[in-house]
């Protein structure tokens, strides 16, 4: 979906993803960044599971329709919450 939440709740739209190790930078529309963990366990991998969010953000413009698909897309159990991974099986390497 290319969505990202914030720490404050906002739901920023993914420009670009660039994986460095354990960690990602992730470069929003409105060009903000983010260095992240690929963890399972951490708030914006929950968020993203429960799909909680406060406001899209307003320089991203994320669309409607993006964000109703957000709200009903469910990840394959193990999945989703890596930033690395086989979509298809759904696994880790």
């Amino acid at each position: 979906m290319k969505l990202w939440p914030a720490r404050g709740g906002i739901l920023h739209g993914i420009r670009t993803i660039t994986i460095v190790g354990l960690q990602a930078e992730i470069i929003t529309h409105c060009d903000e960044r983010f260095w992240v963990r690929n963890s399972k366990n951490s708030r914006a991998a929950r968020w993203l599971r429960n799909k909680w969010y406060a406001r899209p953000c307003a320089k991203c413009r994320v669309p409607e329709w993006k964000l109703e698909k957000y709200g009903t897309t469910f990840f394959k159990r193990g999945w989703g919450s890596y930033l690395l991974g086989d979509p298809n099986t759904g696994r880790t390497p």
